[in-house]
């Protein structure tokens, strides 16, 4: 079992920053693929972000060039830098955690969420 706990969500103005911290326990293996996703008012949730133990991530196109996951494989935490802010970003953000045994997924996790508001 892997436990997710976020933090660093709140109202921020357009143009702004935030900085959203996932700190996972548990059983935390090499094989973890970690993300960020999230739900706005309405729609569907959607993979914003995600890392591999090793480093290599992916984005969403909306976001590429202004939001950076990162992960401390020490302090098994993942890390989602938002910067430029706009008012779509608004949304409750979450983080997720997938265990693999070779190409089987065999553990998926999800933290409780945290609110993004970006005004305008």
């Amino acid at each position: 079992q892997v436990q997710l706990v976020e933090s660093g969500g709140g109202l921020v103005q357009a143009g702004g920053s935030l900085r959203l911290s996932c700190a996972a326990s548990g059983k935390i293996f090499s094989t973890d693929v970690m993300g960020w996703y999230r739900q706005p008012p309405g729609k569907q949730r959607e993979l914003v972000a995600l890392i591999t133990y090793g480093g290599s991530s992916n984005y969403l196109d909306s976001v590429k060039g202004r939001f950076t996951i990162s992960r401390d494989n020490a302090k098994n935490t993942v890390y989602l830098q938002m910067n430029s802010l706009k008012p779509e970003d608004t949304a409750v953000y979450y983080c997720n955690a997938k265990q693999f045994r070779g190409s089987s997924l065999v553990g998926d996790y999800w933290g409780q969420g945290t609110q993004v508001t970006v005004s305008s």
